[in-house]
Order: structure tokens, then C-alpha cells, then sequence
């Protein structure tokens, strides 16, 4: 199986401290989040009714969802009311003034067949 490669998405800056920014990459839309010292990434969907994490507010590493005030962590993803419930979290770096993700591409929809 080939590498997934980084992919960059903004330069170093563009995302203010505490706050976070929703790129396409692979077909999937990242949350990319900047907490003052370093960079995170996690899928921008939330699993309860899809809204954009990438727009909900950061604090001590945890970004809420801001339409229902679900809670992840950037570390592991996991959903602070439940860690057994997770969205996926991207590898993050930055090379030069880029910031960069690793991002493998989403994975297809299997629909049920119809009998």
C-alpha cells in the first residue's frame, strides 16, 4: 500500500490561536485547529448530526460542536461524554510556513442492495 502523503492546507498564521479552519482533503473535510503552540487535526464532521467542528470553539485542547455542545478532544478525538465514541484524527506538521495533514481518502459508501 502507497504512503498517504501531506497534503498543505494553509500557511503557518492563517489560523488564529484558540481557533479552528475546515479544509477538503482526499475528498473528507478536516478540521484544522491551532491552540497558540501547535497545530491538530480531526475529522470536521460531528457524528451526532453533522455540523462543522472546524467552526466550534477551542479550549485546553477540546473543540465544541457548535450546535449541540458536543466535546472532542484533538489528542485522541474521543467525545468527552462518551471516549468509546471517536472521530478520526490526522497527523499534522509543519514544513517551512506550511501547515500540512495526512489525510487517507475517504472511505466508499456501501449501500444496502436491494433483494
Amino acid at each position: 500500500m502507497d504512503e498517504i502523503p501531506f497534503t498543505a492546507v494553509a500557511k503557518a498564521g492563517d489560523i488564529p490561536p484558540g481557533e479552528g479552519r475546515t479544509f477538503e482533503v482526499a475528498g473528507r473535510l478536516v478540521a484544522v485547529f491551532f491552540d497558540g503552540a501547535a497545530y491538530a487535526a480531526i475529522d470536521d464532521l460531528c457524528p451526532h448530526m453533522g455540523a462543522s467542528l472546524g467552526s466550534g470553539p477551542l479550549c485546553d485542547g477540546i473543540v465544541t460542536c457548535p450546535w449541540h455542545a458536543w466535546r472532542f478532544r484533538l489528542a485522541d478525538g474521543a467525545w468527552c461524554d462518551n471516549p468509546q465514541l471517536k472521530v478520526e484524527v490526522f497527523e499534522t506538521r509543519v514544513v517551512g510556513h506550511s501547515i500540512e495533514v495526512r489525510v487517507p481518502p475517504a472511505r466508499p459508501v456501501e449501500l444496502p442492495r436491494a433483494e
